[in-house]
């Protein structure tokens, strides 16, 4: 997984909009990265909801959203428009992303361990480094967590 000092890797792929999206969109821009397993599940939903209903105080803050998940295009398309997010969902459907920001690992759900994506957010200053790796994700809470932070 990428730690605080490193840099933005590379990345692209298709937006919720079918529009493409890489690391040079957000050139000279801080920007927020937040990895989350699964679309329209609980905790996934709170969490990007949190963010979007915090739009325009972490926008005050000069930053610039991505969420990123393993979820295709459409289905990224209708988490969008079900809770109008005002920021891109990255459909990272060949984990390319995921890979390079290092998110990809064991998880335990229910007693059963299996692979899957390791929510984490990645806050970016406008040089292209990461400031901040957040683990520990408060989904009901993640804007507060970001801006206190």
């Amino acid at each position: 997984m990428l730690q605080e000092g490193d840099q933005l890797p590379a990345f692209s792929g298709l937006n919720h909009l079918g529009e493409p999206v890489s690391h040079e969109n957000y050139a000279g821009k801080k920007l927020i990265v937040f990895f989350y397993p699964r679309a329209n599940t609980p905790g996934c939903t709170a969490e990007a909801c949190n963010l979007s209903d915090n739009y325009a105080a972490l926008q005050a803050e000069g930053y610039e959203l991505l969420g990123v998940s393993a979820d295709n295009v459409k289905k990224q398309a209708s988490f969008a428009a079900k809770f109008s997010f005002p920021y891109p969902l990255l459909a990272d459907e060949d984990h390319s992303a995921i890979k390079a920001f290092g998110v990809w690992g064991p998880k335990k759900f229910q007693g059963k361990e299996y692979e899957g994506i390791i929510r984490t957010t990645f806050v970016i200053d406008e040089s292209g480094v990461i400031v901040w790796v957040i683990n520990k994700v408060k989904t009901k809470d993640h804007a507060a967590q970001i801006l206190e932070g």
